[in-house]
């Protein structure tokens, strides 16, 4: 794949032929339809399986440096532009035991449920119709922070055996984005970094435009709070510290519903495969107020609400300038559906979540081949959109696990594969029994 040799430079020397098995993983994860090492070993000429997991595992390749140039590479086709957006999202990966790192007991979107998982939180620059992933941030829950042991078994860094949240590493990501120069117009998250107060001051006091999912029980404040430190009553007594709005808040689902049916908007947001897409959108200027600050915000407020679902209710709150039209708004934050987009190209057919590692290291490893994978399939949509219009990354897919050079899958072959996996389970069988037998 010659779209791999961009990256040749971070894929180090120092481990024999390392730039060589970086090619075979990216062919693994185009052409094997579960993306795990043993499938990619199958199909992928001249590979091995051990190999391929050393490469993933202990080769010293910097996937920082590889996740920069995906960032890099991917502003070139989608920044710069009104529509670019960064998309901040979390996803979870079902995980068995407490080895993974990472891994516990904890929210899992995909499900929708508390599961066994792992969960990163990732960055997907979008641009219209077009998104990628970027960046990611492994969450270590506290548990693993806490716990020196484990961290040593999966060769944490030092550097990342803090406790930080989410919306943190969020942060984090965003920040780094703008210091490698990619060109994005605002920010998009859902609830769970929406309802965190301390993100959105750090976005407005950093100069990024948001727009940023609440939760129904958002409170927000029609009139200014203008908070203030009371006086004491008789001018006796502890000096009061705490801060006191001059005004009374609201629930966002309250003044909602407080609100007549003309002062619904009706908007097309954009054009789908099954239509055009229609909501009707409420808008309001509200301040919002986290109880500390010196001065509360004066932010935007919208409410959506699809025409044939309107029980699908959607509020967001966002900094953008106080002269953007409701039309723009309602655009912005509809934008936030690609990151899922994203997710489901990577997890369908990138191989986003088919890893089969336990270490720090080795799980950075894998996400930034996928985004190499990724982007490589963002490429060739642009570049082929006139002859193909509705190309997709499973169309790709399909077609390079059919011209990518494979292993002969005659008979021979695949008795081979056969026998081959017969061993690695009887070898399993008698490893249970043997450890049965010591006890």
């Amino acid at each position: 794949m010659r779209f791999c040799e961009s990256y040749a430079a971070h894929f180090q020397r120092r481990t024999r032929n390392v730039f060589s098995q970086s090619r075979q993983y990216l062919r693994g994860l185009m052409q094997a339809r579960k993306k795990n090492m043993e499938r990619m070993a199958e199909v992928v000429p001249e590979s091995d399986e051990q190999v391929l997991q050393h490469f993933l595992t202990n080769s010293d390749w910097d996937e920082r440096g590889v996740l920069d140039q995906v960032a890099l590479d991917a502003d070139a086709l989608l920044g710069g532009s009104e529509d670019s957006a960064l998309l901040m999202d979390e996803s979870g990966f079902t995980k068995k035991g407490n080895k993974s790192v990472g891994v516990a007991r904890q929210w899992n979107g995909r499900l929708g449920k508390v599961d066994n998982c792992q969960v990163g939180v990732y960055a997907a620059l979008s641009c219209g119709r077009l998104s990628t992933l970027i960046d990611t941030r492994l969450y270590l829950p506290e548990q693993w922070v806490k716990d020196k042991a484990r961290c040593d078994a999966a060769k944490v860094p030092y550097r990342a055996r803090k406790a930080k949240s989410k919306p943190e590493l969020a942060l984090e990501m965003v920040r780094h984005a703008r210091q490698l120069g990619v060109r994005f117009g605002w920010v998009g998250m859902d609830s769970l970094y929406g309802n965190t107060p301390a993100l959105l001051r750090a976005l407005a006091d950093d100069g990024e435009v948001f727009v940023a999912d609440v939760h129904k029980d958002q409170p927000i404040y029609l009139a200014a709070p203008q908070p203030v430190i009371p006086d004491l009553p008789s001018g006796r007594g502890r000096k009061r510290k705490r801060r006191v709005a001059q005004s009374e808040p609201v629930r966002v689902d309250q003044w909602m519903e407080a609100q007549p049916a003309a002062a619904w908007q009706r908007l097309r947001l954009r054009e789908s495969t099954k239509g055009k897409l229609q909501v009707e959108v409420l808008h309001q200027r509200v301040w919002v107020w986290d109880g500390q600050e010196a001065e509360a915000r004066h932010w935007h407020l919208i409410v959506r609400r699809e025409v044939k679902s309107p029980e699908k209710l959607k509020y967001s709150l966002s900094n953008a300038s106080e002269e953007i039209s409701l039309e723009r708004l309602a655009q912005m934050q509809g934008q936030r559906y690609w990151v899922e987009r994203s997710f489901q190209d990577g997890k369908g057919q990138a191989g986003l979540d088919h890893y089969q590692v336990r270490g720090w290291k080795p799980w950075h490893h894998h996400m930034a081949l996928v985004m190499m994978a990724m982007l490589f399939m963002l490429k060739e949509r642009i570049e082929q959109h006139e002859e193909h219009p509705l190309l997709s990354c499973a169309d790709i897919e399909t077609l390079l696990a059919h011209f990518l050079p494979r292993r002969d899958v005659g008979v021979d072959e695949v008795i081979r594969q056969m026998e081959f996996r017969h061993q690695k389970r009887q070898a399993a069988i008698d490893l249970a029994y043997g450890k049965q037998q010591l006890e």
